[in-house]
């Protein structure tokens, strides 16, 4: 009795461990606005390769979803925009919907979330505005007659120019034009449990302020940091100092416990001559640094110990996108399915490596000079990336105002977690066998 007792103590402590390590808060999008991509089976094995465990596409492809199947990697899926109308004023259409993107290929295809529209609350059209929630209603309504309303998750994905204010982070507030809107999604959100998606990019900040402590701060390299006024805490990155403002806003309307997920993140390694910031050292550094730190699940100063899911932008170049090259140039691997830089997602990389750490959050300001603008949506392709706040970096302390949702702070931190569950299942192991050798 007491040796089957430590033998499913040993499994359980193993089952910890491994799960420890699950890497499921790293994704990317894989967007298909090209014409030399390789087949989906080709894709779906690079993919098996590396740490990736979610997928995020931009709408419902047969071929890819199918190709995806039994892989265990988690997909969303979307619906267009143009689909919203139907979805929200028929049923049926919503119903039928969900039979052939979502019931045809479920459960060997682990679709996890239903993604209906892109950036539809930014996108100043007022009738996909009024008939985002009943189509999300619908969708919803649809999947639980399926019986899987609490298995898939029905969400939308907004710009960052959902926020009016993000600077400091604890002062983040959504646009007060979009206030009714989002209270009455963020309500069904709050619901069903569904997670609230967003698309920072710090590399459009940059564009916007181009001083080299500004990239430091995009970056997650060394840096002087940027303090939240009001709270005293010091950000080290763009991306923590977004998240929590994004965190805040939820927080001001009342909903707090809502998820944030990034709905996607990247930064180009070329692009015209004329853009500020594309080149490969800075993808490589911001891509490896982000899912570095995401894998230390220190979190941001706002929400600590748990990493935001992040769907990193994007798995391929798209080379029939329009606008600047730089939209053309987001991929990680190229169509040959060759890496084009290691942003460590090998699954011989999933510990976290030596990069430019966040310091502890501390009250002490840095020295640079206060430049805090408005938050002004950058024009982006509606195609793969939706469009993204092109704010400017203020400059430490931070002050009430807009801080740009593109110009804020994430810290990087390594996390010994995986050494200490292996210490602890050690320890418990010894400590347990010894208490039961001394019973005998």
């Amino acid at each position: 009795m007491r040796k089957s007792s430590i033998f499913f103590l040993i499994c359980f402590l193993l089952q910890y461990f491994c799960s420890s390590n699950s890497e499921s808060f790293v994704g990317v999008n894989y967007g298909i606005v090209a014409d030399n991509l390789p087949p989906p089976d080709a894709t779906a094995k690079l993919l098996k390769s590396t740490s990736i465990e979610k997928v995020r596409l931009y709408g419902a492809d047969p071929a890819i979803i199918k190709a995806l199947a039994n892989s265990g990697i988690g997909i969303v899926i979307g619906a267009a925009n143009g689909d919203i109308p139907a979805m929200a004023s028929d049923p049926n259409f919503a119903g039928q919907w969900v039979n052939s993107n979502v019931m045809a290929y479920y459960p060997a295809s682990k679709i996890i979330v239903v993604s209906v529209g892109n950036e539809v609350v930014t996108s100043g059209d007022q009738n996909l505005l009024s008939n985002l929630l009943p189509a999300m209603r619908n969708v919803q309504n649809a999947l639980n007659s399926a019986s899987l309303g609490g298995k898939i998750k029905v969400s939308t994905v907004h710009s960052m120019a959902v926020l009016g204010q993000s600077e400091p982070p604890s002062a983040g507030a959504f646009n007060s034009s979009f206030g009714d809107t989002l209270k009455a999604l963020l309500q069904f959100q709050s619901e069903n449990s569904s997670p609230f998606m967003i698309n920072p990019y710090p590399f459009f900040a940059y564009q916007s302020d181009p001083r080299p402590e500004t990239l430091a701060f995009c970056l997650f390299q060394p840096n002087a940091g940027r303090v939240d006024s009001r709270t005293g805490i010091k950000y080290m990155n763009m991306f923590d100092a977004q998240v929590d403002a994004v965190h805040s806003a939820l927080s001001a309307m009342g909903f707090k416990d809502v998820e944030i997920v990034v709905a996607e993140t990247g930064w180009p390694y070329k692009g015209d001559p004329n853009e500020v910031g594309p080149s490969l050292d800075n993808a490589k550094n911001y891509n490896g640094n982000l899912i570095n730190y995401l894998r230390s699940k220190v979190g941001t100063p706002l929400m600590p110990g748990k990493s935001v899911d992040t769907y990193i932008f994007a798995l391929y170049d798209e080379n029939l996108k329009p606008g600047p090259g730089s939209e053309r140039s987001f991929g990680l691997f190229r169509s040959d399915l060759s890496m084009i830089y290691d942003a460590g997602l090998s699954k011989s990389a999933q510990t976290p490596a030596s990069t430019p750490l966040t310091p502890a959050p501390t009250a002490s300001a840095a020295t640079l000079t206060p430049s805090p603008t408005p938050v002004m949506p950058s024009p982006k392709t509606p195609t793969t990336t939706p469009a993204i706040l092109a704010p400017t970096t203020p400059s430490t302390p931070l002050t009430p105002g807009i801080l740009p949702p593109g110009s804020e702070i994430r810290g990087t931190a390594t996390s010994c977690e995986p050494l200490h569950s292996l210490l602890l299942i050690i320890v418990t192991i010894i400590a347990f066998t010894l208490v039961e050798v001394h019973r005998e």
